[in-house]
């Protein structure tokens, strides 16, 4: 990072500072180390790079991470190889040998399950050393080699495509259409095929993963042999209509072909990475300008990533900059306080976290992608900055999208105050989260330990074991942090003593800390927010690091009203109650004008705390939002004063006063998106399909689709009023009753609030003699009609 960006951001953080008591200090997501005495004042100890130690050396030790490998080791072998290859074998007119899985395996993107599939063996195996993963890994290579060698190609997919008839077919016919000239490219959907490029991307992942972590002699050529179709399509391709492709979700299919050439030294893969550059998205970013807002987020990560990957092959300094600005616009301005990004899988403006707190926040791909992001980041130069957002992410976020006991994972993780978590099943569903997933909890010990010739960087504090073969040493590390702070490194085998430098990392957050060597206290060299020992090493030596884990307040970036409470690098949460109990009541609020001097703890050990008198409606339990699994929470909450809480509570009354004139004027309402509602009124649709959003349900009509559904009526004039999301952009539809329309509808977003409600006067001769219309929505223009969180029709005042 540039050390301008940096006090620039230094600045940013200084305006968002709120202080709450004599204790309580609201922190950002993410202090970045710039103030003079924090600068080194001698040579550099911390190396210039590093690389994460391999996988295969180090082993966990009982801890939450090391329950989440079970339990997904477990899913693991569950699952069936030859069920995720199921269309592989069926398109390349080979007999198949399993029922394909429901869900997204069912859909066009077909196919993507695989590759995933493929990278968690290889990294199961690498975290575990256990051979069925690996004998997994070599059957899947096989199979695909036979797949190749009857395309004749090197053709190997099992996305489909769906035609405009309706059929569903063997995705591989886009290509012939695509190189005619025929690109009909949208967000996600390429001539029919749900992001086979995307697709793809994930593939070429798992055949690098199969050769590098479970030495699988042929994964590189059936790779190559695939580059070599892709390549050749691309050669067919111009310019301009490859950016039209790129403009549907293609994945890091950039460092696809970046791995590749660095794998096998071909020029011509490298040439064709640099060559997919989507230039709408990247060219911004190379200007260092953020124009992420409403772009989907994951969507946008993987080409980071690859871009990252192009300056490590090849040296670019501008693809460098772009991935370090995105990387610090996203983790500064674009992230919740778990450290996971967007709601509805969308990027929203900078520092507006506080205004999308919703049931649809934080993908849990978009995290996934952005630890490998930071990896690379740190790679280059290695700063405890980056860590401290991956530890934030890790915990909170990758931890709290598995259920342990069940192995299921959550789509998105969210933050609207009582919603719980929803849960994958075992074989009908297969979102790319759940594939993801199926990655991220087989490699909690990937970034533990970090290593650049005699020196080892420390970055989680994560109990495991370390074979430091480099070095012929062997560490062990034992803690419960995050649930103590006390962390014990030992030195258990060397060969001969050693000079060794270690470095660990002091997290933002700690400003204060003790270390001790051998159970001495021991001053260390601080730089770049890490603590250096650089000493000759024996056998039996011992560093313990404390790290104080009091409570602060962390405020949302741009409403300093708005705060969540965390300790140390945990963020608490109100437990709001079972999951599988219904919640009905408002987000809770914190009163008072000292905060946390009113929160007691009930057992430091489980980091267990309640409310004293400052909870609105009433106190709280606060424990980790990660282990949440099956409760209702709340991670922010909205704080004032008495003064200010006494103005809120008579806002809530007006708000309450109005919604209560509305039910006495209502004729009829129509909750769109709740079947006993839409039953009642005799829906009627067509390429049209619910959706939840902010606690509201609602539903949408995609081109060529509509939604209609009756209404009661009755005589005199009535208002229709309907309900949209204030941020909804490119809609476009007209309302009609009983095929008259009475409205054309443009929504560009331009509209404040959370939700919008629109009145359309409707004419007394459309209702004249009437006990019921029909109100029908209709998309316009190729735009989606809403979505439409429900309708009222009621007379004027």
């Amino acid at each position: 990072m540039h050390e301008d960006s940096q006090d620039t951001l230094l600045e940013q953080r200084r305006r968002h500072l709120k202080i709450y008591g004599k204790v309580a200090a609201s922190l950002s997501l993410l202090p970045l180390r710039v103030s003079a005495e924090d600068r080194p004042t001698v040579p550099t100890r911390l190396p210039k790079k590093a690389k994460a130690v391999a996988l295969d050396q180090v082993r966990l030790l009982p801890s939450p991470y090391l329950n989440a490998v079970n339990a997904n080791k477990a899913y693991l072998l569950r699952l069936s190889a030859d069920r995720f290859l199921h269309n592989y074998h069926k398109f390349a007119g080979l007999p198949v040998k399993g029922a394909i899985y429901g869900g997204w395996e069912s859909d066009t993107i077909a196919g993507e399950g695989l590759g995933h599939y493929l990278s968690a063996l290889a990294l199961m195996f690498a975290q575990t050393g256990e051979r069925e993963f690996k004998q997994r890994i070599d059957y899947i290579v096989d199979e695909l080699l036979r797949v190749q060698a009857a395309h004749g190609d090197g053709y190997i997919a099992g996305f489909m495509r769906k035609r405009p008839d309706g059929k569903i077919v063997d995705g591989k016919e886009i290509f012939a259409e695509m190189l005619a000239g025929n690109i009909r490219s949208a967000g996600f959907d390429l001539n029919g095929c749900w992001v086979p490029f995307y697709n793809w991307h994930k593939v070429f992942a798992g055949l690098f993963d199969a050769q590098q972590l479970a030495y699988n002699p042929h994964a590189l050529k059936v790779a190559a042999q695939l580059g070599h179709y892709i390549d050749r399509f691309f050669a067919g391709i111009n310019d301009e209509d490859l950016q039209k492709i790129l403009n549907c979700e293609h994945g890091g299919i950039n460092e696809s072909f970046a791995e590749l050439y660095a794998r096998t030294g071909e020029q011509r893969w490298l040439k064709l990475a640099l060559r997919l550059y989507h230039n709408k998205v990247l060219q911004p970013l190379t200007q260092q300008k953020d124009e992420l807002a409403n772009t989907h987020a994951n969507t946008q990560i993987p080409k980071l990533i690859g871009l990252a990957r192009l300056h490590e092959v090849h040296g670019n300094e501008q693809h460098a900059s772009a991935a370090q600005y995105f990387w610090q616009r996203v983790t500064q301005h674009h992230s919740y306080v778990i450290g996971g990004n967007g709601d509805r899988e969308y990027f929203f403006e900078p520092d507006t976290t506080a205004k999308h707190l919703t049931e649809q926040t934080c993908e849990a791909c978009g995290s996934y992608n952005m630890l490998k992001l930071t990896r690379h980041l740190y790679s280059w130069a290695p700063d405890a900055t980056y860590f401290d957002y991956y530890e934030r992410a890790h915990l909170n976020h990758i931890l709290a999208h598995q259920n342990p006991a069940t192995g299921m994972f959550t789509y998105m993780t969210p933050l609207m105050a009582g919603v719980a978590r929803d849960y994958s099943s075992e074989e009908n569903d297969f979102w790319c989260c759940v594939l993801s997933g199926m990655e991220s909890h087989a490699k909690h010990g990937d970034s533990i330990y970090w290593q650049h010739d005699d020196t080892l960087l420390v970055n989680l504090y994560i109990p495991s074991r370390l074979d430091w073969k480099q070095q012929g040493a062997q560490f062990e590390m034992l803690t419960e942090y995050p649930y103590q702070g006390e962390i014990q490194l030992r030195l258990k085998q060397i060969k001969k003593a050693k000079h060794l430098r270690l470095a660990l990392r002091i997290p933002a957050w700690a400003h204060e800390y003790q270390l001790l060597l051998n159970g001495k206290a021991l001053t260390s060299t601080k730089e770049k927010g890490y603590a250096i020992v650089d000493r000759v090493w024996r056998s039996g030596d011992q560093i313990s690091l404390n790290l104080p884990l009091a409570l602060r307040l962390e405020t949302a970036p741009g409403a300093p009203q708005v705060a969540a409470i965390l300790r140390g690098p945990m963020v608490m949460a109100a437990d709001l109650g079972a999951a599988d109990k219904a919640f009905d009541g408002v987000a809770p609020a914190l009163v008072g004008a000292q905060i946390l001097p009113a929160i007691s703890t009930i057992s430091a050990s489980a980091a267990h705390y309640q409310t004293q008198g400052i909870g609105r409606p009433s106190d709280l339990p606060l424990r980790p939002f990660y282990s949440q699994y099956t409760r209702r929470s709340a991670v922010y909450f909205n704080i004032y004063d008495d003064a200010q809480w006494a103005a809120a509570e008579v806002g809530f009354r007006k708000e309450q006063e109005r919604l209560l004139d509305l039910s006495r004027r209502a004729v009829d309402v129509m909750h769109l998106g709740e079947m006993q509602a839409e039953r009642d009124h005799q829906l009627e649709a067509d390429i049209s399909y619910p959706v939840v959003y902010r606690g509201k349900n609602g539903r949408d009509a995609r081109t060529g689709g509509y939604f209609s559904f009756y209404m009661k009526v009755k005589p005199g004039a009535l208002i229709l009023q309907a309900t949209y999301s204030g941020e909804e952009k490119n809609r476009d539809f007209t309302i009609t009753i009983d095929g008259v329309e009475i409205a054309h509808v443009v929504l560009n977003g331009d509209q404040a609030g959370e939700f919008i409600e629109q009145n359309y006067v409707v004419p007394e001769a459309l209702t004249k003699d009437k006990e019921k219309v029909l109100v029908r929505f209709n998309p316009m223009n190729g735009r989606t009609a809403g979505p439409v969180f429900g309708c009222r029709l009621y007379t004027k005042d």
